[in-house]
């Protein structure tokens, strides 16, 4: 009995030092324990600047000429998110070249802008959304003799896809449909306005 006795003690002391320097070894390392977690959904609340590249084609009202050509701006906006649903606002500035010409006359649009409300859907880091509100810009107008421009104001709608490919950077797409209204010209003894479509793309830094 008094040998059993001892081997049992023999073993139990043996345990407790093994288990005594493997704590040891634990917290005596430098690089605690961790658990891998999934990564957070991209969230699309805050203000954000990014610029685009885009290319414009529309139509003159009350005359045959139909201004089309490349755009660049920039744009900036705030979006505030509640779950998976979206909302903000976005202000952009383009300039454009524009411009078409047609017997004695050519029309042009050098630059234009939109301050506009989004509401989307979010899917983690895929933002789609639709868009709509104020357009303004500048219709010029030419002819053998004489030049004439007008500032105006309009309307735009349109939709896009957003995607965020890293912690602070997204890409987007969008389409607008525009109309800036009318202006009498003396050049043409007519109002003329311009309606246009706008295809862009664009990248924009998340603050």
């Amino acid at each position: 009995m008094r040998k059993v006795a001892m081997a049992a003690a023999t073993i139990l002391a043996a345990g407790v030092s093994t288990a005594q320097a493997a704590d040891m070894g634990y917290y005596g390392s430098r690089t605690p324990y961790t658990v891998n977690q999934p990564l957070n959904a991209f969230s699309w609340a805050g203000p954000y600047l990014g610029g685009n590249l885009g290319y414009s084609f529309g139509n003159v009202t009350n005359n045959i000429t139909k201004p089309s050509g490349f755009s660049g701006g920039v744009q900036g906006g705030y979006n505030w998110q509640s779950g998976n649903i979206v909302f903000g606002l976005e202000g952009d500035i383009q300039f454009s070249t524009a411009d078409d010409t047609f017997a004695p006359y050519k029309f042009s649009n050098p630059w234009f802008g939109t301050a506009r409300g989004r509401v989307g859907y979010a899917m983690n880091d895929v933002l789609l959304y639709a868009t709509g509100g104020l357009a303004f810009g500048q219709l010029k107008g030419q002819n053998l003799l004489a030049s004439e421009s007008h500032n105006s104001a309009g309307w735009t709608v349109g939709a896009g896809a957003e995607f965020a490919f890293a912690p602070k950077l997204s890409a987007k797409v969008e389409y607008l449909y525009g109309s800036l209204s009318t202006n009498n010209f003396f050049i043409t003894g007519t109002p003329n306005g311009y309606n246009f479509g706008l295809v862009r793309a664009g990248i924009n830094y998340h603050f």
